[in-house]
């Protein structure tokens, strides 16, 4: 099985997909056999942690430490497109 990964902004340079619009994200699937972390992902990609603003796994806020498992998917955000992410905790 695969998981598919969505590459925002500049990190869309990362891969060499067909010209796609501006603003719409690169979308690749990658075998889960590769990796098993978030992280293991970005090494794949070679995308450096300082050139990144956030992560989501499955449309979740996510760190790199994170297990991947066949069917995920992961949007990785530039830095330049960084976002104020605040948890609101129940009380």
């Amino acid at each position: 099985m695969v998981i598919k990964i969505k590459l925002y902004g500049d990190l869309r340079e990362k891969v060499t997909l067909p010209k796609i619009d501006p603003g719409v994200p690169s979308t690749l699937d990658m075998e889960k056999n590769d990796f098993k972390t978030v992280l293991d992902v970005l090494n794949k990609l070679d995308i450096k942690m300082d050139e990144i603003s956030h992560i989501f796994l499955n449309s979740r806020y996510s760190g790199i430490k994170k297990e991947v498992k066949n069917g995920d998917r992961i949007g990785i955000f530039p830095r330049r497109m960084g976002i104020m992410f605040v948890e609101i905790m129940n009380e």
